[in-house]
């Protein structure tokens, strides 16, 4: 039996017949799909329970702090590295790349300093010249292992068991790790003004030598000081910016409800201006053409040239302005004939982008509501991000034998510091050492990290995708509300926003929660994907690229689509009050009815309020570069003193553009709402 004030439903495929008593939102609802509620709490409080095991077992120091070769922090208050913040390299030429460097895994000796290393040196010349120079072994010797004070070993022996680098060079820390410091001298490449450099082994090596190791990183320290002065503009003009997001908002709320009354101008405006740039388009083609005639070698083809990389070439031929010529006419007469025979459904698309700036004009509540959602999708984020590195940082020390050879049998296999010297390793593999590799164990709980961190982000997922559904059903209910008023405003409940609000969450949280998780597997699966393609780059087939690009596109589509039948289906859910696969039939098949009708306002109220987001990003811009730029006479002395003006004005063209894509994502949910009630 139908609820009072609802039509019964058809049987599958045919299509529905609307009570046409039909006065709104269905308010005497009951909950719906309610299992997928359940799992849906019990997920929630099982990744509130995960999260409280990374944060157990987990350490964000891992993160903040170096580790040298023996797992312990630099710099860790309370600790024997206390005052020693720097990470150090024994030998950064066996270093392959920063990459290495920064994931630790650098097959040579890592040591807390306090200070990175201020002029070259080298142990052989240290220890020659220490009955006399005593003051060169004191600096060179807090470079060494912890409690090495002997200089009278043989060198030999020090760099076997590596004791002390056998080099030191000026440095600078970056990232808390030392790197070459690195400058450049009439275009030569130098350190310390020196281009070469005694490697302690009894040559000498040139500073480019030092390039592969940290290859890049001179640019990125130079980046540095630039970082530094776009924290100085951003604490100079914060408050300034923050004026141009408020404009940013005026302007949209007046864009709005400027539609209301210029809709149907502004899209004949633009439909004309795309007839009339391919008219002109269409008579540039035919000078073209019409004035290479005669010139030798415009009569060739294109099959004749063949493949040219200057395309510039093709610009030379009748035949290439030719073929633009008749495919602007050919989409100039398509144009044309949609609009003679699409005018009446055109026309239903203003009427329903008016009709949506005056439902927001009387429920104006409703354009603040993405601030609700904001605040949900940040705190999804926050928890992500914070259990992800609590898991990333989980269990005890790892050791693993880096040796210089290629060919041991040992490398990378774990082993023990403190009992690696009595093995038969050192022997097999000369140089080997026992290093630092990573955190991990070989309990249960870190065999599974991997899944815990799939399982998080999956969760992730759901929880984001749950929150825009709860803010499109929201949106919708109180946009149908106003709708089926007979008589408006006065028949438009008291609070529409927070009456919808309590409806979605009371009885169709299940609903929302299995459409999100719907999308949250496509999206996941996406993931993978990706991540599958950057591993195997390198070494994937052909049928292997095209496979993975197949199902990347495949999935990617259907994404897409989830995403089309969700949105519509929360706005089925918001005025039936039905469960999810029987509000997605539903508003599949009415959208299928009148699929032109759907393609059109999708177009219509697409570039609109694309229109809209250009124009507000693009005026608040040039009124924010004005400003910064001190070419307004009245504010020319209130305008902040900026190492570079592009960086709040970037801030602010990219925030406009964010605060109208919210106002104006609020707008399109509603012309979908009412679209549908039509």
């Amino acid at each position: 039996m139908a609820r009072k004030g609802e039509a019964s439903a058809p049987p599958y495929g045919e299509p529905r017949k609307f009570d046409p008593k039909f006065r709104g939102p269905i308010h005497n609802r009951h909950c719906t799909d309610v299992i997928c509620c359940v799992i849906f709490i019990v997920v929630i409080l099982g990744y509130i329970a995960l999260g409280i095991v990374a944060w157990v077992h987990g350490d964000p120091r891992k993160v903040i702090y170096p580790t040298d070769s023996y797992g312990q922090f630099c710099g860790q208050k309370d600790t024997f590295n206390e005052n020693k913040t720097i990470l150090f390299y024994f030998n950064i030429l066996k270093c392959a790349s920063p990459v290495v460097l920064i994931n630790l895994q650098c097959p040579t000796t890592q040591l807390c300093v306090s200070k990175c290393p201020d002029r070259f040196a080298t142990y052989i010349d240290v220890q020659a010249s220490y009955r006399y120079r005593p003051d060169q072994w004191n600096y060179f010797k807090q470079y060494c292992k912890p409690g090495f004070n002997n200089p009278r070993k043989s060198v030999a022996q020090v760099l076997r068991d590596e004791d002390c680098p056998s080099m030191i060079i000026p440095s600078r820390p970056f990232l808390k790790r030392c790197f070459p410091d690195f400058s450049t001298k009439n275009g030569v490449l130098t350190v310390a003004n020196q281009t070469t450099f005694k490697d302690g082994r009894g040559k000498t090596r040139n500073v480019t030598d030092l390039r592969e190791a940290a290859n890049g990183i001179n640019n990125v320290l130079d980046a540095r000081s630039v970082g530094m002065k776009i924290f100085e503009d951003y604490a100079i003009s914060w408050y300034w910016i923050l004026i141009g997001l408020f404009i940013a908002m005026i302007v949209s709320l007046l864009f709005l409800v400027l539609l209301r009354f210029t809709a149907g101008v502004l899209f004949w405006i633009f439909i004309f201006g795309v007839i009339g740039i391919i008219g002109y388009g269409t008579w540039h083609c035919y000078w073209e053409y019409d004035h290479l005639k005669g010139i030798p070698g415009s009569d060739l083809t294109v099959y004749d040239i063949g493949f040219q990389t200057d395309f510039r070439v093709y610009l030379q031929l009748r035949q290439t302005w030719l073929a633009f010529m008749i495919i602007l006419c050919v989409v100039e007469i398509i144009i044309i004939l949609m609009l003679i025979f699409l005018r009446n459904r055109i026309r239903i698309a203003i009427a329903l982008l008016k009709e949506g700036s005056r439902a927001i004009g009387y429920i104006m509540s409703t354009l603040f509501y993405p601030i609700v959602t904001f605040i949900l999708i940040a705190i999804c984020i926050s928890y992500w991000a914070v259990t992800a590195v609590f898991l990333a940082t989980s269990g005890e020390p790892v050791y693993k034998v880096m040796a210089n050879q290629t060919l041991c049998k040992y490398a990378n296999l774990t082993c023990d510091p403190e009992t690696f010297n009595t093995t038969n390793v050192t022997k097999l593999c000369p140089g080997a050492q026992c290093t630092f590799a990573f955190y991990g164990g070989e309990s249960l709980y870190h065999k599974y990290i991997f899944i815990f961190q799939l399982a998080n982000a999956f969760v992730f997922l759901w929880l984001v995708n749950f929150a825009i559904a709860l803010g499109q059903c929201t949106l919708a209910g109180a946009f149908a509300s106003y709708y089926w008023a007979s008589r408006k405003p006065a028949d438009i409940p008291l609070w529409p926003l927070f009456s919808s609000f309590g409806r979605a969450i009371r009885y169709h949280t299940g609903s929302l929660a299995f459409g999100a998780l719907i999308l949250a597997i496509v999206q996941l699966i996406r993931v993978v994907l990706e991540y599958l393609d950057h591993k195997l780059k390198g070494t994937q087939n052909s049928f292997t690229r095209f496979l993975l690009c197949c199902l990347k596109c495949c999935f990617w589509c259907l994404e897409k689509f989830l995403k089309f039948i969700n949105r519509n289906a929360y706005i089925m859910i918001a005025i039936y009050g039905k469960n999810f696969c029987t509000s997605a039939k539903e508003a599949f098949f009415l959208l299928m009815r009148n699929v032109v009708r759907v393609a059109v306002l999708d177009k219509v109220t697409d570039f609109l309020l694309f229109l809209g987001k250009i124009l507000v990003a693009g005026g608040v811009g040039v009124l924010a570069f004005f400003f910064f730029t001190q070419r307004i006479p009245v504010f020319a002395q209130e305008a902040p003193a900026l190492n570079y003006y592009w960086v709040p004005l970037l801030t602010v063209i990219i925030g406009s553009y964010l605060v109208a894509h919210g106002f104006f994502s609020v707008y399109a949910m509603c012309v979908d709402t009412l679209f549908l009630c039509f």
